[in-house]
């Protein structure tokens, strides 16, 4: 789909992208330079790395890949620093680096249920701690007196909840407190914008080949508001206005991007049995005989 936004909405800004060499990451990484800005991706997988770098510079982006595991704080700091270093300024940090996968409770072992925690909620925040120093305002490198902004990807599990995804709801609530927390401080002391994304289910994700894998015969789609998987795109698209002058008053926000699945139920009932029950109950309600209330005293 063409983008609403101009191409140069983040032109001159630069970006360091957790998890930006695949799925989600690498939509907003190719957005986000589609529209201007420089990127920087973080990785574990130094093929996955190259690919996408690849890719990006194929496009006309500049882009540049940096090995490293966000649960690993020397890697963090040597990923935002190298960052810095390389294009000589630090505008944007999107964490996006995530673990999942699907097992019952009783059958995760706390080392299991560690690894997602560490990856997704610490690794969240030892990216904040090191990137503070870049994006506040006056920080190294920044050309204006305001500061940069954070975008932490969530997810809606931890909403209400979700069958075989303890681990994972545990972190992603985890990541929207960070999130909130961050902004409400960082905002006040170094005017830095920090918002959260949590996407539904995306198509064509590693994610959704983890969780809805095809010997999955999902019947999801059938209460779904818009009857859909969202793609890659409808993310990269929230990322982009958060990130942007669009969203220049918005500070503290997760945007739950999922066409309302987290809203939505099972209908049990078909929709063209509503009328005539609904008929039938009141009917019977009207015709029921009053009884005067007998006082307990």
């Amino acid at each position: 789909m063409e983008s609403p936004f101009k191409a140069d909405v983040v032109k001159g800004k630069v970006a360091l992208i957790t998890g930006g060499g695949s799925g989600i990451g690498f939509e907003i990484s190719t957005q986000f330079g589609k529209h201007g800005a420089s990127i920087a991706i973080m990785g574990r997988r130094k093929q996955v790395l190259d690919s996408a770098v690849s890719a990006l510079q194929s496009l006309g982006i500049q882009a540049v890949g940096f090995e490293g595991d966000v649960r690993k704080h020397e890697d963090a700091k040597r990923v935002v620093e190298s960052t810095f270093q390389h294009f000589g300024r630090l505008d944007i940090l999107v964490n996006g680096a995530a673990g999942n996968f699907l097992v019952s409770a009783e059958d995760l072992s706390p080392n299991g249920f560690r690894t997602v925690m560490d990856i997704d909620a610490v690794g969240t925040f030892t990216m904040c701690y090191e990137a503070l120093k870049y994006l506040k305002k006056g920080g190294p490198g920044r050309r204006s007196s305001g500061g940069g902004t954070i975008l932490n990807i969530s997810a809606t599990l931890h909403y209400t909840a979700s069958w075989y995804q303890v681990h994972v709801a545990a972190a992603k609530a985890a990541i929207d407190a960070t999130t909130r927390n961050l902004a409400l401080e960082w905002g006040a002391d170094y005017d830095i914008r920090v918002n959260g994304i949590a996407p539904g289910p995306i198509d064509d994700t590693p994610g959704m080949s983890k969780l809805a894998p095809s010997e999955i015969n999902s019947k999801a789609r059938d209460y779904m508001p818009l009857y859909k998987l969202g793609d890659k795109w409808d993310i990269a698209m929230a990322a982009l206005y958060l990130a942007s002058d669009a969203g220049k008053f918005i500070n503290g926000t997760v945007i739950i991007a999922d066409g309302g699945l987290w809203l939505s139920r099972p209908r049990h009932l078909p929709k063209d049995a509503v009328k005539q029950l609904s008929r039938s109950v009141e009917k019977r309600s009207r015709d029921a005989p009053v009884g005067v209330p007998r006082s307990k005293l």
